[in-house]
């Protein structure tokens, strides 16, 4: 048998940290036991779905990787087959026309729950019902009223559910649209999917949707409910505990396989591992081994995560999304240094690719001021004599490599008898902007000659003007 999954989520807003895992599982199961990953765009709800939303999941699986083998499907252009599925369902006598008035229903609920029962249709309209000048029916489907439902879950084990508990649910509504639990169900009958991964929110709607497939003559698929992602509060994941459209990760200078990484490890371990290729992901994981308790979303695991990817990959595929974040600032890599070897300078020093970029600037683009405490404690009266003697070495210098550069720093300070950091700070200021930078050898040796000798002479200018002030 083939294993085949999906994921299947509604456009009403962006792709969610709990989406993206919900996708990732899926697409491992599948690529582990080379089967076949769908994705699918449940978008009957008209008035939420956005184009917008759509977008937003499509280009969130692009950059996170997740490609599917079928897809993207969109409920919308499947309503003729879901009316077909109904009519089944009415003929068959699995179905029926429900003339009560939304007031009506209203009045059961709040009695139901006054008498502290369960609120749930009483099927009033089961067993036939007159038809009512006003009223366009909803077509529900008659569940069976004995008997159980026996969940075999791949996650959370056996469960079992009486009939008795469940009312009859609303499969079309009373504009002839059809709902979410049987277009499920349709869809995952026509697409084969024979494996359900998805959060345990979905849990109560599965036996209903069980009951539906029986009615359908088909084979129920096996199901896996994940359990949600909790905030550090113990509260259901939110924005306000940082819980933000993946795209957002992106924006904020996470790598893909970071982002990645850290979400197959909300609720899924093996051993003591933290850090996992893609390849180890798929042999690795096993729907057997998912927690069956909540996981608590932790920012600063994910940005520890990001740090280790950024140190360890390869630095042109880390250059690679650092470009992007390069013209989020109109830079334009061409006109620098490789960005590569921009990612090897600063990979130990920046957790993210927007910190990498920000602090890349001055490689491609002149800063238009210095930072005024660097300045006011490296730029004092004298200091220019300094930059004068380096910018002499620095011109007659024939290798423009970091060794010799090195070198030039180390002989000036000497001959001038002074410690290293009087000749090395002052220098990084005039040519950063800023007291902090990589080392001083391999920062001047990418910027090169000419840009580095500029902001000497401006630097030296400077100070000049400075003391003259």
């Amino acid at each position: 048998m083939t294993i085949i999954t999906r994921f299947a989520p509604s456009p009403t807003g962006y792709l969610h940290i709990g989406g993206a895992r919900t996708a990732l599982f899926s697409w491992l199961y599948a690529r582990k036991h080379g089967g076949k990953f769908i994705l699918r765009i449940e978008d009957t709800d008209l008035e939420r779905s956005t184009q917008e939303s759509i977008n937003a999941i499509l280009e969130g699986m692009t950059w996170l990787g997740l490609e599917y083998d079928a897809g993207p499907f969109y409920q919308t252009h499947r309503f003729e087959r879901y009316r077909q599925v109904i009519e089944q369902l009415l003929e068959q006598g699995d179905a029926y026309y429900c003339y009560c008035s939304r007031e009506e229903l209203e009045q059961l609920r709040n009695e139901q729950m006054a008498r502290k029962e369960k609120p749930r249709y009483n099927g009033r309209c089961r067993d036939g019902s007159a038809v009512r000048e006003g009223v366009e029916p909803v077509i529900r489907f008659r569940n069976p009223v004995a008997g159980q439902v026996v969940i075999d879950d791949l996650v959370k084990g056996r469960i079992v559910v009486s009939n008795e508990e469940l009312d009859d649910l609303i499969i079309a509504r009373s504009d002839g649209s059809p709902t979410y639990n049987l277009t499920v169900v349709v869809d995952d009958l026509d697409m084969g999917v024979n494996h359900v991964i998805r959060g345990d929110d979905h849990i109560n709607n599965t036996p209903r949707q069980i009951n539906i497939l029986k009615a359908l003559g088909a084979e129920p698929p096996k199901y896996a409910h994940v359990p949600m992602i909790l905030g550090a509060d113990g509260a259901r994941l939110s924005k306000r505990h940082g819980a933000v459209g993946i795209m957002q990760y992106r924006a904020d200078g996470f790598l893909p396989e970071a982002l990645l990484n850290y979400l197959v490890r909300l609720g899924w371990s093996h051993g003591d591992q933290e850090i996992f290729s893609l390849d180890e992901m798929i042999a690795l994981f096993d729907l057997q081994d998912i927690n069956v308790s909540a996981s608590t979303f932790n920012p600063e695991k994910l940005l520890w995560l990001n740090h280790q990817y950024i140190m360890s990959s390869d630095p042109s595929h880390v250059a690679h999304h650092l470009s992007w974040h390069m013209g989020n600032l109109n830079i334009d890599p061409g006109c620098g240094p490789e960005l590569a070897e921009i990612v090897e300078l600063q990979r130990e020093r920046c957790k993210t690719l927007v910190e990498m970029a920000e602090q890349s600037v001055y490689f491609y683009r002149d800063f238009a001021e210095y930072e005024q405490k660097a300045a006011r404690k490296n730029f004092k009266p004298g200091t220019e004599q300094v930059l004068q003697k380096v910018l002499e070495q620095f011109t007659a210098l024939p290798d423009w490599q970091a060794e010799a550069l090195h070198q030039v720093i180390i002989e000036t300070a000497e001959s001038l008898q002074l410690k290293l950091g009087k000749v090395a700070q002052p220098l990084r200021v005039a040519i950063t902007g800023t007291a902090v930078s990589p080392a001083i050898d391999i920062t001047l040796a990418l910027l090169g000659r000419e840009k580095t000798l500029q902001r000497i002479v401006r630097a030296i200018d400077y100070i000049k003007n400075k003391c003259q002030d």
